[in-house]
């Protein structure tokens, strides 16, 4: 006697399931969407199928032939930061390559330091939205915010700093905390048999991000390199202007810094101090975030020893990914790819 063999899980199609089920296309499709018109005797034999068989409906190709477009919106700080601007033209740019699968992202510029403004901004964005990223603040508004969104079936992923204890479904960027220790052992390694004062600027603390390189930048400096020593943490707030004014006020009080690690933006402001100082003074070792054309053109003329970098391309579809696949993959969210920690010198550059 002739076995029939079910189609391999990986091949199963609505067509197969109409054939198991001995029911039509028009009903598979109407039972898979939770429509009315089908008896529960054979919604019930269909579902059974649908399990036996593991069926996986390609959600994106439905919901483009529906002409149903999935709005997912990217909400970033405004401000001179030259990565958030590249982060922005990239979610813009991404569009081409997720068109196809109905998804049309809108980019969001906001006050980038301020948590309920950030919470409100999230609040009015998720009102039309079928999925949220964005560069959090470490703040219970915040969380908060998060927490409605979800409960509202609005996915929401954070980008290049994290809330882990939160709603968000992922958090998409680089492990800050190793790339803090990076910095470390490049300070380090480049101060070798020197003892003195390292400077810290970070854009702000609020960012979960900025505190971890810190915490990983100073664990390194204790590990391994006790000769080096930091005497102050500043905040420039990721602004050209306010870099540039705490670093001149960091030189001012701390005269004998060797180095210096700028854990966010505003490496224009930094460097134009740099620049500023006597030719007759000693180097003194700058490492930051971040490759730009700006720090790209810091690195070519010396002034910066180092950068490490983050794609922001990379993370910007990374993040429409994993929220295309809150609604077209069954089951649990997977975890976003990791984002690859790059360390650029003068010698190296692409």
């Amino acid at each position: 006697m002739k076995q029939t063999v079910s189609p391999s899980p990986a091949k199963a199609r609505m067509v197969d399931i109409a054939r198991e089920a001995g029911v039509s296309l028009a009903t598979v499709d109407r039972v898979l969407n939770g429509r009315d018109g089908v008896n529960a005797e054979t919604a019930s034999r269909v579902q059974a199928v649908v399990q036996r068989l593991n069926y996986a409906p390609n959600l994106a190709a439905s919901l483009l032939s529906r002409g149903r477009i999935l709005q997912f919106d990217i909400v970033l700080p405004a401000g001179s930061n030259t990565f958030i601007r590249d982060l922005g033209e990239a979610v813009l740019a991404a569009e081409r390559d997720f068109t196809a699968f109905g998804v049309k992202p809108r980019l969001h510029l906001i006050e980038g330091f301020d948590p309920d403004a950030l919470a409100e901004a999230l609040r009015r964005v998720g009102r039309g939205s079928d999925g949220i990223g964005f560069i959090a603040l470490d703040h219970p508004a915040v969380r908060e915010a998060v927490a409605e969104l979800a409960a509202a079936g609005v996915p929401v992923a954070t980008m290049v700093s994290d809330l882990p204890q939160s709603a968000r479904i992922g958090y998409v960027g680089v492990d800050n905390r190793a790339a803090g220790r990076t910095a470390g052992d490049l300070m380090g390694r480049f101060l070798a048999g020197h003892v003195g004062e390292v400077g810290l600027i970070a854009g702000s603390l609020a960012y979960r991000g900025h505190e971890e390189r810190e915490a990983g930048f100073r664990s390194v400096l204790r590990e391994r390199f006790p000769n080096l020593t930091v005497p102050a943490l500043v905040e420039g707030h990721d602004s050209v202007e306010q870099s540039a004014a705490v670093t001149a006020r960091l030189l001012a009080t701390h005269p004998g810094l060797i180095g210096l690690y700028n854990i966010g933006g505003g490496n224009r402001g930094v460097a134009e101090v740099l620049r500023r100082r006597p030719a007759d003074a000693p180097h003194l070792v700058y490492i930051g975030h971040e490759l730009t054309p700006h720090t790209r053109r810091f690195l070519i003329d010396g002034v910066m020893d180092a950068a490490i970098n983050q794609n922001p391309r990379a993370e910007a579809a990374e993040t429409l990914r994993l929220l295309l696949g809150h609604h077209t993959r069954p089951g649990p969210d997977e975890p976003a790819a990791p984002v690859r920690i790059e360390i650029f010198t003068r010698e190296n550059l692409p």
